[in-house]
């Protein structure tokens, strides 16, 4: 089994996660797709963000495919960073081929996350490109540090069959929708 991981706030989810996750599912040669509503971002302003529960009900409604698969377990299991996720996950499951799935935007500012060198050597990952963010994603401080672990993008669906350290940058049909400017109620161009 090849499952992409794709972790977030999803506050509020939106067409624009359920676009990156069919593009990884197809160029990835994924099997599923997990959507991890996360507790909340460290490295964001949490105050009035809804439950787990709520975020993850909305979330259900927005994938719309069967391929796709929301939990908030994050919640249940009291973590709060994303490599004590990946941490779980792995060694409980050695039998899947993980991949982790972030957009260019959180590339660029991965080098913040706790652990993401342990990240990287965990489990292979996939870069969606994003609107804005391109150069940003592949200028940063991670993207620099891991570039000789960086696949041709031709290369894409054999990802998950990897060895960590490995990733790729997707590029293609781009969607701008994101969940901050929705709750400022901003509509993409």
């Amino acid at each position: 089994m090849r499952v992409g991981l794709y972790g977030g706030s999803f506050n509020p989810a939106h067409a624009g996660h359920r676009h990156v996750s069919r593009l990884a599912l197809r160029r990835l040669a994924l099997d599923r797709v997990w959507w991890l509503v996360s507790p909340g971002n460290p490295l964001k302003d949490r105050s009035g963000l809804p439950g787990p529960a709520a975020r993850a009900a909305g979330a259900r409604a927005v994938a719309a495919d069967p391929r796709i698969a929301v939990t908030d377990f994050e919640a249940v299991l009291g973590v709060r960073y994303t490599v004590e996720t990946l941490r779980w996950l792995t060694d409980r499951h050695p039998e899947v081929r993980f991949v982790w799935i972030m957009g260019a935007d959180s590339l660029a500012s991965f080098h913040r996350w706790r652990g993401w060198r342990e990240i990287a050597a965990r489990m292979p990952f996939a870069v969606i490109d994003r609107p804005g963010y391109t150069l940003k994603a592949m200028a940063s401080p991670a993207a620099r540090a891991l570039s000789g672990a960086r696949i041709d993008e031709r290369a894409a669906p054999t990802l998950a069959e990897r060895e960590p350290p490995a990733w790729v940058f997707l590029h293609g049909p781009r969607n701008s929708l994101s969940s901050t400017a929705l709750r400022a109620g901003k509509t993409p161009r």
